[in-house]
């Protein structure tokens, strides 16, 4: 063996770099460990343990650098949310608003008719929102012109009146592009100042959209707050409720009017308010209204009914007057529930009624609730001064905030302070409205009203009515970070909570240790002691460069990329089985140790390499369309592919060199496996046509299967969101879903997820809805509906359900989610193209790679068959998803490489032996590999089972598709790919003979 010093240097340097890093792992643990001790539960004490510490010294590499806590943590591996718990959250910038405000908001007909086209547009196309949008104007009016719009007074410098429409799209690209790399400052200064640790924020591929992932987060409503708050700050002057009472009066009598042309079933939902809303809202309520509410005979009844026909809008917005009919002072001019806040907004849009609102009137809701634990919200006179309808002061005076305490007790609030030129209208504006109130109004809702009782001078303002500490200090974080240029809406999320995280690390090391050593004891019985602990360091050095290499790169560690470092190990018995059959072969045709050991290693290697790299092409293509855990698995396989080969390749072979040169003899086999599939004689060929039967067979049912009963496709690919949650008690999922419904108006998908007590419910509700308050209707509406059901304890409020009920939950906007289908597909065909070139390459010959793809397309086929078909009869989930897909593509590799170990001795046979017949040659072939295909098939299926069984419900899917795509493969190999290969030979020949007889 050549180069041997060079080769075991690298070893040692690979070790000690592996070494280094992991130490930053072990250092910052044993610090925790420490810390979780001195804690003794308190989770306070514990960070004050942490906090304390993260400036000392936890760490000497060799006396030469010194490292605090605070280094090491950094250094660490990173774990994956499904280990750790957190939130991982793909935001959306909305171009469609950053075009509107390039425009000042212009309401040109046309323009905004393409921007709702392109919107539309937007579901089904790959293109990016700017190009959709020139379409979509192009095509309502090809002859209108861009320049018309955009010739405002921050663009003039840069769009003409004279502007042809593409030098305009080249500026709206220009401007949009920019505002999206502001916007991405400004959610990684609000993240950074979060105190986040180990945030990970990252541009993704797709013009717009951001990747934050954010372990150890626990309350998901904050995160959605601070991510998707633009921090459009506006100070507006209002109308006092004496003033707009009567135009409330007029309003009621006009919607009276619309609905009573409308039948009786319209009329009905266009009402609908719940009585117990109205029944338990504050003294601001009409008296006769709560009334009529308290009484329950049948006369209260119908004098109800006569209520809401009379008084439409006051049944689902009580007005704000005192129990005796008198009118409250002050902005206020309605309550509701947050449920009918939909139908008063749809009302007040009436053209009818909008007729008889002034136009420098205008609502808006509050953006708290009148009492902590209650759902009403008051509605806001606010009164338009300016021409433009703009507020006269808005947040781009505010050069700090901060979070501080009111001046007469202890309640948080923000203080703001103001430039000059927003402290002279800020002194005018409170002049002007002394005894008034002015809304400060964030992002559309009102954060609170103030009266003002004298001018204030010094641009000094302050928001109250905040409710925790918490909240303040986001505010504070997302005022001084900067408004953004446009919404950052939440179009993808997942949620996983720290218990399932801890669940999913012991299931994982329980599926990896036990895969471990039945893998390491079958190469000791197999292979005999010497040659298996050679193979069996190997493989303990392959998991040690796996585990570092992650570590050194910064790579996240997944359950994906667990299972992915346990399938490698799996696959890496692969090329030790390779050689060490070589080396048997060698010593049976009568050569020398030594020598049958050098050549053993030569001729393994064209098997080895092939396989190998036909498994790190769909590696490759894993990681460049995957995404979160599946990059994670793509990452951890890849690494495995490469470490694995210089484990197997030359650690074994140093292994061996060393123990030669000390005169030890090396046996490759054991007793009871030295004759084990030695001198198979099957006939392979002869049995091909059973095979296509069975194998057609196998196609036709999946192929029906999947047009009859279809794939239950897993929200990645339908949009939706999905929640596991734990219960108490066993519970049934019929009587979940029956609960679920009467909440949401809709019936949910309910499974059971693991035990009994575990379910996964998935529902549409509200999905093309992408604000953060819809976010927080679901969550609110799924405890209400499993308390309501008494699934859960009516005393569970939302912070606890979090924390101990809800696993973990995902959101996948519908726009997202058919770009993943799409990246699925391009993924899957993409794989299969660069096999087959790389095969034809290779083998140079098209038979050849027609056999491999026939196989794939053969163990594809039926690999989704077996999900259409057993979906919703096996106890868990077998979704069609992202994880499905990376199984495919895995299933792919594995099965390539299995076909191509067959092919390389073909291949090799037909030259040794030109005069002998196809049929002997490949016969003689596969019967020469069977040894290799049974240990490498055997110790695959075993690895892939204890994943299976110990790995954990939330990957159960993820390895059927394993379990079963590799038992097939390892099939079509023998029995699909060479055969194929076998008959289009053939009939090649047949055509020639048939030219040459001619």
């Amino acid at each position: 063996m050549q180069n041997k010093g060079l080769i075991r240097t690298f070893a040692i340097l690979l070790a000690l770099v592996c070494a280094y890093q992991l130490a930053f792992t072990f250092v910052a643990r044993k610090v925790e460990n420490d810390a979780s001790e001195y804690a003794q539960g308190d989770k306070m004490k514990e960070l004050v343990y942490l906090d304390s510490v993260s400036s000392t010294t936890v760490y000497n590499f060799l006396g030469l650098k010194k490292y605090t806590y605070k280094d090491v943590k950094a250094l660490e591996m990173n774990l994956g949310l499904d280990l750790k718990g957190g939130m991982n959250v793909t935001l959306e910038v909305s171009v469609a608003d950053l075009i509107k405000s390039l425009s000042n908001y212009s309401t040109d007909t046309t323009f905004n008719a393409a921007l709702s086209l392109a919107k539309q547009m937007q579901r089904d196309s790959q293109d990016d929102f700017v190009t959709l949008f020139g379409k979509a104007f192009e095509k309502i009016d090809p002859n209108a012109q861009l320049a018309a719009i955009f010739n405002t007074l921050e663009l003039k410098e840069k769009v003409k009146y004279n502007s042809s429409n593409a030098d305009v799209m080249k500026v709206i690209r220009q401007e949009t592009e920019a505002a999206i790399d502001n916007s991405f400052n400004i959610i990684r200064t609000r993240i950074d100042r979060f105190g986040v640790a180990q945030p990970n924020i990252q541009r993704l591929q797709t013009p717009g959209r951001i990747l934050v992932e954010l372990p150890g987060i626990d309350n998901p409503e904050r995160v959605r707050k601070l991510l998707q708050g633009t921090a459009k700050l506006e100070f507006w002057e209002t109308y006092d409720n004496s003033e707009v009472y009567p135009i409330i009066m007029q309003a009621n009598e006009k919607i009276k009017e619309v609905l009573s042309l409308s039948d009786e079933k319209e009329a009905a939902a266009a009402t609908t308010e719940s009585e117990k809303a109205t029944a338990t809202a504050d003294t601001t309520g009409n008296s006769l209204l709560k009334e009529l509410e308290s009484s329950n005979d049948s006369a209260s009844v119908d004098q109800m009914a006569d209520f809401k026909k009379q008084y439409p809008l006051f049944a689902v917005m009580q007005p704000s007057t005192s129990a005796d009919g008198q009118l409250y002072p002050g902005p206020v001019v309605g309550t509701s529930h947050f449920k009918d806040t939909a139908t008063v907004n749809r009302y007040l849009k009436l053209p009818q009624v909008k007729s008889i609102i002034p136009r420098n009137l205008k609502f808006m809701w509050t953006s708290k609730p009148v009492d902590e634990g209650e759902n009403y919200y008051r509605l806001i006179a606010i009164k338009v001064t300016g021409r433009d309808g703009r507020a006269p002061l808005d947040g781009d005076v505010i050069v700090d905030a901060r979070q501080d305490y009111e001046q007469f007790g202890s309640r948080p609030e923000v203080s703001m302070t103001m430039n000059s030129e927003g402290a002279k209208i800020w002194a005018r504006l409170t002049k002007d409205n002394v005894g008034k109130s002015i809304a400060i109004v964030l992002d559309g809702y009102v954060r609170s009203f103030p009266n003002v009782n004298g001018e204030i001078t010094g641009g000094r303002s302050s928001i109250t009515g905040l409710e925790s500490v918490e909240e303040a200090k986001d505010l504070a974080n997302i005022l001084k970070s900067g408004k953004m240029p446009a919404p950052a809406h939440i179009i993808q999320e997942e949620i996983v909570g720290p218990s399932l995280g801890q669940e999913a690390i012991n299931s994982g090391i329980w599926s990896f240790a036990i895969a471990f050593i039945m893998v390491l004891g079958y190469m000791l019985f197999f292979y005999s002691k010497k040659a298996g602990l050679a193979a069996n360091i190997a493989l303990l050095a392959n998991l040690f460069f796996v585990i570092g290499v992650l570590a050194s790169i910064g790579a996240v560690l997944t359950l994906p990329g667990i299972a992915g470092i346990v399938l490698t190990i799996g696959m890496s018995v692969d090329a030790n089985v390779l050689i060490y059959e070589r080396i048997q072969e060698e010593i049976k045709a009568g050569k020398g140790l030594k020598l049958a050991i050098t050549d053993g290693y030569k001729n393994a290697y064209s098997a080895i390499i092939d396989g190998q790299v036909t498994t790190l092409l769909t590696g490759f293509v894993l990681y460049l369309f995957g995404s979160g855990p599946i990059k994670g698995f793509a990452t951890t396989l890849i690494i495995g592919i490469f470490t694995s080969l210089f484990s197997a390749i030359f650690l074994t072979r140093l292994t061996f060199e060393r123990q030669l040169s000390k005169g030890k003899s090396i046996t490759f086999t054991s007793k009871m496996t030295d004759n084990w599939l030695r001198n198979a004689k099957i006939k392979f060929l002869e049995k091909r046509k059973i095979a296509y039967f069975i194998s057609g067979a196998l196609i036709i049912i999946s192929l029906l299967s999947i047009a009859t009963r279809g794939f239950n496709y897993g929200i990645d690919f339908k949009g939706g969101r999905t929640f596991v949650v734990r219960l108490d008690e066993n519970v049934k999922v019929a009587e979940v879903g029956k609960s679920l419904a009467a909440v949401y108006g809709e019936s949910p998908e309910v499974k059971t997820f693991g035990g009994a007590n575990q379910v996964k419910i998935t529902t549409e509700y509200k999905i093309d809805e992408l604000s953060s308050d819809v976010d927080d209707e679901v969550e609110q509406l799924l405890l209400k509906g499993l308390q309501e059901g008494g699934f859960i304890a009516s005393d569970v409020n939302m912070d606890k359900f979090d924390s101990e009920y809800r696993m973990s939950s995902q959101k996948v906007g519908p726009t997202i989610s058919d770009d993943i289908k799409n990246d699925a597909m391009i993924a899957i065909g993409f794989s299969l193209i660069i096999i087959f070139l790389y095969i034809l390459l290779r083998f140079r010959n098209w038979q050849f790679g027609l056999g491999a793809i026939a196989a794939l397309a053969h163990d594809t086929i039926i690999t989704l068959g077996f999900f259409s078909m057993l979906h919703g009869l096996l106890p868990f989930s077998l979704e069609i998803d992202q994880a499905f897909i990376a199984a495919i593509l895995t299933v792919v590799g594995y099965s390539i490489n299995d076909t191509v170990v067959v092919f390389d001795r073909i291949r090799e046979y037909l030259v040794i032996h030109p005069k002998r017949s196809n049929e002997i040659n490949m016969n003689e072939a596969m019967n020469s590999t069977l040894r290799r295909t049974f240990s490498t098939s055997l110790s695959t299926l075993v690895v892939l089972l204890a994943i299976f069984l110990f790995g954990g419900t939330s990957i159960q899917g993820f390895t059927f598709a394993l379990l079963i795509g590799v038992a097939v493969g390892t099939y079509s190999s023998i029995f699909v790919a060479t055969p194929i290969v076998y008959d289009t030979y053939k009939r090649v020949e047949k055509v020639k003979t048939k030219k040459a007889s001619k």
